[in-house]
């Protein structure tokens, strides 16, 4: 998939994870990867001094590397999950 690096697909990225079980959140932190994941609250945080672009890379991998409850989620946003995860 082609990603495009724009406030309109992180928006598309951020809605993915409203309508999962996981909180997104940006806050300041010194973060080795630039994120942190907590699994056991399901509680993302990014970088909030990130760029645009670090911002989209950091929610893409993060999409890549948890299993999300896909059953509540619209159309629209379960094709780009699985897009986004290689699984079409």
């Amino acid at each position: 998939m082609e990603v495009k690096y724009s406030r309109h697909f992180l928006n598309k990225l951020e809605d993915i994870f409203s309508e999962s079980d996981y909180i997104l959140r940006y806050e300041k932190g010194n973060f080795k990867s630039g994120y942190c994941v907590i699994r056991d609250t399901k509680v993302v945080i990014v970088n909030k001094f990130y760029n645009l672009e670090g911002k989209i890379n950091s929610l893409i991998e993060i999409l890549r590397s948890v299993d999300l409850q896909t059953e509540k989620f619209s159309p629209k946003n379960l094709a780009l999950y699985n897009d986004l995860r290689g699984e079409n």
